[in-house]
This record gives C-alpha cells, structure tokens and sequence, in this order.
C-alpha cells in the first residue's frame, strides 16, 4: 500500500479517530468506541472499510493495526521522492543551507558565526549589486525568508554585505553570481 492511499483512508475524521485509538493500544470495536468518542456504529463502518484496506486486521469485535504498513509506505515514499534541490555548487555550504533553509524559508538563524556567514552570503543574492534599496523595501525582501527582518539586516550589514547610510541600503559584499 502506498503512502497516497494511506493518506486518502485517514483524510475521513471517523477512520483517523480509529486508526488513533488503535495506535493508543484499543483492541476492540468497544475500547475503539470508549477512547475515540465515535459511536459503535461508526466505529464499525470505519473499522471495515480500514480493513478492506489491510490497514487494520478485524477478528469479529477484536481489533488491530497493521503499523508496519505505514512505515513500509513511508520509506517508500521518501526512496521515490526526488532528491533535495542543491542551493550551494560547494558541499559544505550546501549542507549548511540545506540545515537552515526549508521550502525556500530559513528555519532559524544560525548562532554560529561560520554557518551564519554561509547563510547570510546566499541571502545577500537576493540585492542585486549597484542597486539601492530604501528599508522598507530590505524588509519586505528579508521578511520573504524570515519574519525577524531587523536581525537578518543587521547581520548582513555588521557582517560587510548591506551597507546602510540614511535608511537606504546596498550590497557591498558577498559572492555575485556570473
């Protein structure tokens, strides 16, 4: 059973509150019932449909779940995703971003300076070099990362890659791409 289909069966509130209770240690329609508050009506139609599915193994009021089916699914869903987009050609600096960036956004600031400098130099592509950039419009391009613009600018300007002067800001350090 692949990962899809698992997801379909527990997107019904009903099927998800059994598969739950199960999970939690019930094993039967009744302690199902108890645990998940769905009526033994409910319980019974959720529990036959799951095992049609395999999902649940059903021995008259006796229930169980088949938890090695999800992680069966599970792995064989993340060997068939593709592999992970490079945001860095070096692999160190790559290893950095894929650690802080996540779907485009970065997780959390690093405290180490080494890994920040990482962050901080593929964020300072985003200001193109020659151009000037009044605050508001630094913070609408941070905050497209990070809701803490204040502390990705000031990193990018006391590390040398923004520099600031009357509240406009332009790049003066960092890589530039070719």
């Amino acid at each position: 059973m692949d990962a899809a289909t698992i997801v379909g069966l527990l997107a019904d509130p009903a099927r998800l509150k059994v598969v739950a209770a199960l999970a939690l240690g019930a094993g039967t329609i009744e302690e199902v019932s108890r645990l998940s508050g769905l009526p033994l009506k409910d319980v019974a139609l959720a529990a036959r449909r799951l095992g049609r599915a395999v999902l649940v193994h059903r021995d008259r009021h006796a229930l169980a779940l088949h938890t090695d089916l999800f992680s069966a699914a599970a792995r064989a869903a993340a060997e068939a995703a593709p592999p992970p987009q490079r945001l860095s050609e070096d692999p160190a600096e790559d290893a950095v971003l894929s650690a802080f960036v996540r779907d485009g956004r970065l997780t959390s600031i690093p405290a180490q300076r080494s890994k920040r400098l990482v962050v901080l130099g593929h964020l300072a592509r985003v200001f193109e070099p020659g151009v000037r950039y009044p605050e508001r419009e630094v913070n609408a391009l941070l905050a497209v990362w990070h809701p803490d613009v204040a502390a990705l600018r000031r990193h990018l300007v006391d590390e040398g890659m923004l520099t600031r002067d009357a509240g406009v800001y332009w790049r003066s350090g960092g890589r530039v791409d070719v």
